[in-house]
């Protein structure tokens, strides 16, 4: 399972690992820890609050291989922070999705039962 994380103290962040995990991994985590909190001390600084790659986070593929790029930072820092990105890189299929939005305003895809010619009329 994914690691515990809970909020011990406000503006904190406890993160305790599995036992599953190992020292690289818990490296790997720690050093991704680390860049985002220097992208969180380059907002504003170098980045505006409104247009950072922190906020528009996560980069999908698509707006990658487009011509038109509006940031105020290259497309380098927003999908290659770290050069080990580079043999490695996860490729998010859609931008941030809002949950609470989607929990309060839930609706269903499915098409009416009524519309199902094999329901049994007798159930």
């Amino acid at each position: 399972h994914a690691p515990t994380q809970s909020f011990p103290v406000p503006g904190t962040l406890m993160i305790e690992p599995t036992e599953s995990e190992s020292k690289v991994e818990i490296d790997r985590f720690c050093k991704a820890m680390i860049l985002i909190k220097s992208e969180i001390n380059m907002v504003g600084k170098k980045y505006s609050k409104e247009d950072n790659p922190l906020v528009n986070a996560p980069h999908t593929a698509e707006e990658m291989v487009e011509d038109e790029w509006n940031h105020c930072y290259s497309k380098k820092v927003a999908y290659y922070p770290d050069s080990r990105l580079i043999e490695n890189k996860y490729w998010p299929p859609v931008k941030r999705i809002d949950n609470v939005y989607g929990d309060r305003n839930l609706f269903c895809a499915c098409p009416p039962l009524e519309d199902d010619k094999k329901l049994d009329k007798t159930g």
